[in-house]
């Protein structure tokens, strides 16, 4: 992957929800876009920690302390070890920053696991 990437193009590609994509790697890390509506699952990653940038609309990553509401251009960090569920009432779009091989339902597994998947 060595040519610019455009993310508004890489979203048109695809409609699902809680299933982001792959559109650059650098490191070992994995560079994603989603879309995402509804709640997800309460999860948490143990061994890194969870990056989100909101592209577009409006999130709300839910800790078990507060919420963290977010628009576009604004990103959280949810640390290592901390459990959270994003939440989208309405589509939003967002970029991911994670480890290459990162599961997007961390410790909960389940039927909304994503295969990571390159567009």
């Amino acid at each position: 992957m060595n040519e610019k990437v455009n993310l508004a193009d890489k979203l048109a590609l695809f409609d699902e929800y809680w299933k982001p994509k792959i559109v650059g790697r650098y490191n070992d890390n994995d560079v994603r876009v989603g879309k995402l509506k509804g709640e997800f699952v309460w999860h948490r990653h143990d061994d890194t920690d969870d990056f989100f940038l909101v592209l577009d609309g409006h999130v709300t990553i839910q800790l078990r302390d507060r919420d963290v509401e977010l628009d576009p251009g604004e990103f959280f960090v949810v640390p290592r070890g901390v459990e959270h569920c994003p939440r989208a009432d309405e589509e939003a779009a967002i970029l991911l920053i994670e480890p290459r091989g990162t599961l997007n339902t961390g410790d909960a597994g389940g039927p909304m696991t994503a295969t990571a998947e390159e567009i």
